[in-house]
């Protein structure tokens, strides 16, 4: 009677023979490839602004103006929001004031003390109320700047979140704008790819929303790889600014043949 083991035995031979492997296994070189390398990389990325921020209130008043709408376009410099500045105006002219009889009352004292009129005591105490009232001139000054909000950088608004007679607090959100002149695109890709990685690298940053490919280069690369999940995150460029590309799409970047 045939022994189990021994037909279970013949039939795994039969196997391997019917599949061109050796018995004893593939020697060294005679492996299969089941793979080649890649000759390029993708990644997914999203088009940021290089400058963007949120605007918040400095000192508290009602809004006069606002001048620029959401979508709109604004130079550096520009007023982006007008507070009424009445009373911190008033304050000022105060302020300017009585730093100015301080500082005439130093003076005088100054001149007093050459003929010995007046005590050292004096003309320092007078000299101390003159910096006084300068410094709080100066506060007033700061004030009365904060009642208009400038453009930092020449882009577009994003949102507006303040409306006209509305009375607003220091630390109030105003607005939120960005320069969209500069856009670049953030990446995330293997850690594996700094072996081939470089600044200046070269790709496609194909746009979700315009279904468009736009050459582009690498700026910048990460200074860390995340431990987790084994990425580095790397900013890239437009070689020619598009005009129809907007800060927030998304897309894919098909780098070029690396070694």
């Amino acid at each position: 009677m045939r022994k189990p083991w021994r037909s279970n035995l013949m039939l795994m031979m039969l196997f391997v023979a019917a599949a061109g492997v050796p018995a004893t296994g593939w020697s060294k070189g005679e492996r299969p490839v089941h793979g080649t390398r890649p000759e390029s990389a993708m990644a997914r990325g999203i088009v940021k602004a290089a400058s963007q921020a949120v605007l918040y209130a400095q000192v508290q008043g009602r809004v006069n103006h606002v001048p620029y709408k959401e979508g709109q376009r604004f130079l550096k410099g520009a007023t982006l929001i007008q507070l009424d500045c009445d009373k911190y105006r008033a304050e000022l002219a105060a302020a300017a004031a009585e730093h100015e009889g301080k500082q005439k009352t130093f003076q005088n004292n100054k001149e007093l003390a050459k003929l010995n009129a007046v005590s050292t005591l004096d003309v320092e105490i007078s000299e101390a109320d003159a910096k006084k009232a300068s410094a709080a001139m100066r506060i007033a000054e700061i004030t009365v700047r904060g009642c208009q909000l400038a453009a930092p950088f020449a882009g577009r608004v994003v949102g507006v979140m303040v409306n006209e007679h509305e009375h607003v607090f220091p630390n109030d959100k105003l607005l939120s704008v960005l320069d969209d002149t500069s856009l670049e695109i953030e990446l995330v890709l293997p850690s594996t790819s700094l072996a081939w990685l470089r600044k200046q690298s070269k790709f496609t940053f194909a746009v979700d929303e315009t279904h468009r490919g736009y050459p582009a280069r690498v700026k910048e690369i990460g200074a860390n790889v995340d431990a987790a999940s084994q990425t580095v995150k790397v900013t890239g460029v437009f070689d020619v600014l598009p005009t129809d590309v907007l800060s927030g799409m998304s897309g894919s970047a098909q780098f070029e043949e690396h070694p």
